[in-house]
């Protein structure tokens, strides 16, 4: 019985984020392809054209990512420029000032930040002493404050969008000699988790029995030969 609950539950984390993934993805498509409009660019006149309902939305889907990649891809050109690093910094101050959303803006740049920063430092898994020898698993984000002191990242297990930053001296934290991933699944397997390259090869040799059944043995017996 345990056997197949294993299996189910191996099913379900396989299976569970494709699903949530894909009904992410269904719910987004539905959302612009039943939109009449797409960054200001009207659509219906081509349900005039005789332009089918499912062939309208897929336009639809179409048109808003091509509008959004160049867009994303003309503000980061400007970015580059000095007029872009003016346009940032006024941005920057403006919704600084605005009391509440800040901390939300200040927030998602940040995220948007690490996730598609490629460098290694910034997520580099460490061992930090709390107290009384008690070690946790923090992450490096790459900063360091006025004093010298390295920026870290201390997540919450199993939620890892919680957590503390705090400020360690470089000598009083160590790095593991681990990958991103196997730390990540520790955090957000709440300490049941596992990577895969540390499971245990276990060899059963089959012994037979007396009755001429085999029986699954942590040994195995001796050759025997017939009279």
């Amino acid at each position: 019985m345990a056997s197949w609950k294993r299996d189910i539950a191996s099913g379900l984390i396989v299976l569970l984020p494709v699903i949530v993934t894909l009904y992410v993805i269904a719910y987004l498509y539905g959302i612009i392809a039943s939109s009449t409009a797409v960054f200001g660019l009207d659509l219906t006149v081509l349900t005039q054209l005789g332009v089918p309902d499912g062939a309208l939305g897929l336009v639809r889907v179409l048109t808003t990512l091509v509008v959004f990649f160049l867009l994303v891809l003309s503000i980061g050109y400007l970015s580059r420029t000095a007029f872009g690093d003016i346009f940032e910094d006024v941005l920057d101050n403006l919704m600084n000032r605005l009391p509440g959303l800040r901390v939300v803006y200040n927030a998602s740049k940040m995220a948007v930040e690490t996730a598609v920063s490629g460098t290694d430092e910034l997520q580099t898994p460490v061992r930090v002493e709390t107290w009384q020898g008690l070690r946790m698993t923090a992450f490096k984000t790459g900063k360091k404050t006025e004093d010298g002191r390295d920026v870290l990242f201390l997540p919450t297990a199993p939620n890892i969008t919680t957590g503390f930053v705090i400020e360690v001296e470089p000598d009083e934290y160590e790095e593991l000699d681990e990958r991103v991933e196997d730390a990540l699944t520790r955090i957000l397997s709440a300490g049941f988790g596992e990577s895969r390259d540390d499971s245990v090869a276990i060899s059963v040799t089959e012994e037979l029995t007396g009755d001429g059944r085999g029986s699954s043995d942590g040994e195995s017996s001796p050759d025997r030969t017939d009279d």
